[in-house]
């Protein structure tokens, strides 16, 4: 009887495993604007001067629009810029993927520091943001 009840138990165990698989794929690619620091919403400004030293990946709302916003922290001279490599919609999430692109060697050459972020401007989901 007590094995008939493990063996139960293990079947529920592997059973319940299989159920929580989270669905990835992609229904549909999301229009997005690159948002300058000029038309960032004010509070959102004092949350991104905080965090530019250190990398960062984080979403803010004014239940209009979301912003998805992925800083890189300090870089040791400017001339980076951010690729946006995906921007999807899927059945439970948002996924997000970019990459940080380094300066020229002419940029390389010049001293003083920079913290290269992005903001996104999307449309506003109750989603989590997957960030790649």
């Amino acid at each position: 009887m007590l094995l008939l009840c493990m063996i139960g138990m293990v079947c529920m165990l592997l059973t319940g495993c299989g159920m929580t698989e989270e669905k990835t794929e992609k229904v549909r690619d999301l229009e997005f604007t690159v948002v300058g620091e000029d038309r960032q919403p004010e509070e959102l400004k004092k949350i991104l001067e905080e965090k530019k030293t250190e990398e960062f990946k984080m979403t803010y709302t004014d239940q209009e629009y979301l912003y998805i916003c992925v800083g890189y922290g300090e870089q040791s001279t400017g001339g980076y810029s951010i690729a946006v490599n995906e921007l999807y919609l899927t059945e439970n999430a948002i996924y997000v993927d970019t990459n940080l692109i380094g300066p020229s060697q002419e940029e390389k050459e010049k001293p003083g520091a920079s913290y290269p972020y992005i903001v996104l401007k999307t449309e506003y989901q109750e989603l989590s943001v997957i960030f790649d």
